[in-house]
């Protein structure tokens, strides 16, 4: 008489393990529906080279995590165009992968392609390293290159090994050269290129670009190395308050100090808009092979101040600095036309990361903020906060069974 029901305790108890032993399948967030549909939500195109490849013994950064709100509005958390209702279509060709067009004295963004679309920064990530340099070196002190500083992949401005050079002077042919070199020179003077890359990753997250994350000092492609459109346009605002930086985007020439006293030479900004663009305030240039050709400037016209970010772009059909041109103008338009706003740039706190695991092996623990975060979603995403639900699911099987099967024995013994 007891066996079926015996049987059924037998199979509610495996059903039960079962249960709890499987993971439901988590909530879709708007981070992992990002992930799913956006390009390169969380990591530039494969870089086709050896750039990024990390060093003997070191393992490759893991991406960033994928904030759940979008910095700056949940607009800009879309992967094509962002653009005002009725607003005209951007102006063609444009070859940007990811761009942006802001109000610099409101913050707010006119129109966007893709904003938090992840991409190398190149030469963009020197102005990172511009702010660390003038909120923590006198620009009179004296910086005496080495001869890795001097042997730096150019584009360089000719430092040369054991000649002395005030910070001054390398933070102007640092942003209107575009110097490899001296960017080397200047993260060595901040205490060697490792805390330089700290002090400039932890800038950048103090001010809330959670997409960006240094690998060189000099935007030489490496492992990790990451930007987005949005964080550029919101360092490129910051850095603009500062005198020095200002100053030194707007410079067309200046004569840079020759090695052991020799006589100077002429340094050129190589910003084409300086030249060509009425209004111009000043910009930063880049270009790799993996980042392609990447672009930040701004443009004062009728008392507003708007500024541009391309990245990925290439210089055909046209240009970069004409398409830089065409989108500043096409924001004043949209400026003129009084368009609203589709998001706002901002220096806001970040919101927190979920914490990293701390029972991971030493060899896996992250070593930055950046990979701590990157490692706390991970842990968030693999499903180990779903096995308890499962067990509960299972809790509640089992002891629903069980009430079900003491009712039948209860009834079998009155039988």
């Amino acid at each position: 008489m007891r066996t079926p029901v015996f049987r059924l305790l037998v199979i509610a108890v495996l059903a039960g393990f079962l249960v709890a032993g499987t993971p439901l399948a988590p909530s879709r967030t708007p981070a992992a529906r990002a992930q799913s549909t956006c390009p390169n939500a969380t990591l530039p195109p494969p870089p086709g080279n050896t750039s990024e490849e990390p060093a003997p013994g070191q393992r490759e950064p893991a991406p960033l995590p994928v904030p759940e709100d979008p910095a700056g509005g949940q607009q800009l958390g879309a992967c094509g165009l962002v653009l005002p209702p009725g607003a005209p279509q951007p102006p063609r060709p444009l070859t940007a992968k990811n761009w942006l067009i802001q109000d610099m004295d409101s913050g707010e963004v006119l129109a966007a392609h893709h904003p938090h679309g992840r991409q190398r920064p190149a030469s963009l990530i020197k102005t990172l390293l511009a702010l660390v340099v003038i909120d923590e070196l006198d620009p009179n002190q004296v910086v005496v290159p080495n001869e890795e500083d001097a042997d730096q992949e150019c584009s360089c401005a000719g430092i040369e090994a054991g000649s002395p050079y005030r910070v001054r002077d390398l933070l102007l042919a640092l942003l209107m050269k575009s110097g490899n070199d001296v960017a080397h020179a200047l993260a060595n003077a901040l205490g060697g290129v490792p805390q330089a890359l700290d002090k400039m990753n932890t800038l950048a997250h103090r001010l809330g670009a959670t997409d960006t994350r240094a690998a060189t000092p000099s935007g030489l492609d490496g492992p990790g190395m990451v930007t987005s459109a949005y964080d550029q346009t919101l360092l490129f605002t910051h850095a603009m308050t500062k005198p020095a930086y200002a100053e030194a985007v707007r410079t067309k020439r200046m004569q840079f100090p020759g090695a052991r006293g020799e006589p100077s030479y002429p340094l050129v900004n190589d910003n084409r808009l300086l030249e060509e663009y009425p209004g111009f305030l000043g910009g930063k240039t880049g270009f790799t092979d993996a980042s392609r050709h990447t672009y930040v400037g701004a443009a004062e016209r009728d008392g507003r101040r708007l500024s541009v970010v391309l990245l990925r772009a290439e210089q055909k059909p046209i240009r970069v600095s004409e398409q830089a041109m065409n989108m500043l103008d096409y924001g004043f338009e949209l400026a003129a036309a009084g368009t609203p706003a589709v998001g706002r740039v901002t220096t806001a706190p970040p919101q927190p990361q979920a914490p990293a695991r701390t029972d991971a092996p030493d060899s896996q623990q992250a070593t930055s903020e950046g990979e701590r975060s990157a490692t706390g979603a991970r842990a968030a995403d693999s499903g180990d906060g779903t096995s308890g639900v499962g067990w509960v699911i299972g809790l509640v099987i089992l002891v629903s069974v069980g009430v079900g099967v003491g009712i039948a024995l209860s009834r079998d013994e009155q039988v």
